[in-house]
């Protein structure tokens, strides 16, 4: 029997399983930050439009537009950001105001219509205000950093939501492009490759960026500043862009240029060991800032007033490890301090200097009733991700591990490690399983007593 058009068969009902809307989670819940990211989508693409001009010392006007693409996982009557001190003027999503509200850094988004589950929509949020010199709860400086000349941004581990609105989960990986207008005669530094030249108009310049390999948020960085700006390549073909501070001390100046003019030899002899290099370009953002760190962000490392050979090295090895493979949570953050520590006593023992062995040795040492050895190296609190125990331990725990599997087995795990997951995240327990599967130990022993308890070890 036909049915006029719409008519439904009596008792017919649609079925609900991923179709009824409900709002997606409000954080990702990883312990030590609570209240950072989201679920119920997967961010894939963020275009910042970033219009910047410094007041002072300690502050500047931002003025911004994000355009971000996303892919619901289920089917969403709401969404969560995270966006910290800054306003929001307007939200749409595919193309239709919805409404939010913006409380305590979460920002909540209500589409007109629902999200459906597995289907992309675009988001664009326009925002800005007055930026500041935002600290993170150990009081170090990080985000969006203003300087007198323009800002430094370094936003590890949760610091990228001061100047844009993001998932804020490392798991959460995606695609960047960035346009940074600024007044003329500035530079703006961000990710990956320029997209064309510079344009400038009625006093302000354009600069645009993309980076083409999936990036977690803390990675992500545009510096502005009165840098002076280079690019080389390496015998590869690898561009290597470097902006350097013109307000730089010329000691510090003449530093840095010798470490960083070693950055294409350090990618060779990292990519031999490591896999070849996995972005498509490299280089530094050295800022005469007083942050007082330097930052691995992805493809081109930020560092505060001088880049030193050793330092150079340990962010270069962060681009495998670190950016390719991400903490899954960030008790996990000595699998990229760790590696990068290690790296740099590779690169000095190749260059001449003190052993891998020696520099181990020297870690070991450290007396036993020395509050070092207290720090729980997959477990440091969110107060201790950057204790001296997750470089320095982080980094004897990888030359025991050499020791215990053998150079062999460990040549395979520093290759295999950023090659299983890459542009994603790994964790402690993560990579125990693949230098068991690697080497064809049981391991559990050995990380119990290296990375899991707060003693000195002395048997494993």
């Amino acid at each position: 029997m036909l049915r006029p058009r719409g008519q439904r068969r009596p008792g017919h009902r649609l079925p609900l399983t991923g179709l009824r809307p409900s709002p997606g989670g409000t954080c990702a819940g990883d312990p030590y930050f609570p209240v950072m990211g989201a679920t119920g989508y997967d961010a894939l693409t963020y275009h910042l439009y970033l219009d910047y001009t410094p007041v002072d010392a300690s502050s500047g006007t931002l003025d911004a537009t994000s355009t971000m693409t996303l892919r619901a996982t289920e089917t969403l009557s709401s969404f969560n950001l995270d966006l910290r001190g800054l306003d929001v003027a307007s939200v749409r999503v595919n193309g239709l105001r919805a409404t939010y509200t913006h409380t305590d850094g979460e920002l909540t988004v209500t589409p007109r219509l629902p999200l459906l589950a597995h289907l992309p929509a675009v988001v664009t949020i326009d925002y800005g205000g007055t930026t500041g010199r935002p600290t993170d709860i150990e009081g170090s400086l990080y985000g969006w950093v203003s300087t007198s000349d323009g800002a430094m941004v370094v936003n590890e581990p949760d610091g990228a939501p001061t100047w844009f609105p993001v998932n804020d989960d490392p798991n959460d990986k995606a695609i960047y492009t960035f346009s940074i207008t600024v007044p003329e005669g500035k530079a703006a530094i961000a990710n990956g490759l320029p997209i064309g030249k510079p344009r400038t108009r009625d006093g302000r310049t354009t600069y645009r960026w993309f980076e083409p390999s999936p990036m977690a948020s803390y990675l992500t960085t545009a510096s502005v500043g009165d840098f002076d700006v280079t690019t080389t390549k390496t015998v590869d073909g690898l561009p290597i862009i470097n902006a350097i501070d013109r307000d730089v001390t010329p000691a510090n100046r003449t530093i840095s240029d010798a470490a960083l003019a070693k950055q294409a030899d350090m990618i060779a002899f990292f990519s031999d060991h490591f896999g070849p290099y996995p972005f498509t370009s490299a280089g530094a953002i050295v800022d005469d800032d007083n942050v007082g760190y330097a930052l691995e962000t992805q493809s081109r490392a930020v560092y505060s007033r001088v880049a030193r050979e050793g330092t150079v090295a340990h962010e270069i090895a962060h681009q495998w490890y670190g950016n390719t493979v991400s903490p899954h949570r960030w008790a996990d953050i000595w699998l990229n301090e760790g590696f990068a520590t290690f790296a740099a006593w590779m690169w000095a023992e190749q260059t001449g200097g003190q052993t891998v062995a020696t520099s181990a040795a020297a870690v070991y040492a450290t007396p036993a009733t020395s509050p070092f050895w207290s720090t729980i190296v997959a477990d440091p609190g969110p107060t201790g991700l950057f204790a001296s125990a997750i470089y320095n331990r982080g980094a004897l725990t990888l030359y025991e591990l050499q020791q215990e599997i053998g150079a062999q087995d460990f040549a395979t795990l520093l290759k295999a490690w950023p090659k299983k997951h890459r542009y994603a995240t790994g964790s402690t327990s993560d990579f125990i399983a693949l230098a068991e599967r690697i080497s064809g130990q049981d391991l559990g022993a050995f990380f119990d007593a290296w990375v899991y308890t707060g003693t000195k070890p002395t048997t494993w």
